[in-house]
């Protein structure tokens, strides 16, 4: 088993800023784009602005 962080994922979502809480390994900006994706869906809409910090 790996060991995780929380961290907390800034993004756009079709233009509005939006947030999620997610446990990472890494906090890398790849493993945010496929926790949003797993979290939205393979639906039509546009991720933008990704930026990945460790939750408080």
């Amino acid at each position: 088993m790996t060991p995780t962080t929380k961290y907390v994922i800034k993004y756009k979502l079709n233009g509005e800023r939006r947030f999620e809480f997610a446990q990472l390994v890494n906090g890398t900006e790849d493993e945010a784009k496929a926790a949003l994706a797993a979290i939205h869906g393979d639906s039509s809409d546009v991720i933008t602005d990704i930026s990945v910090s460790k939750a408080l």
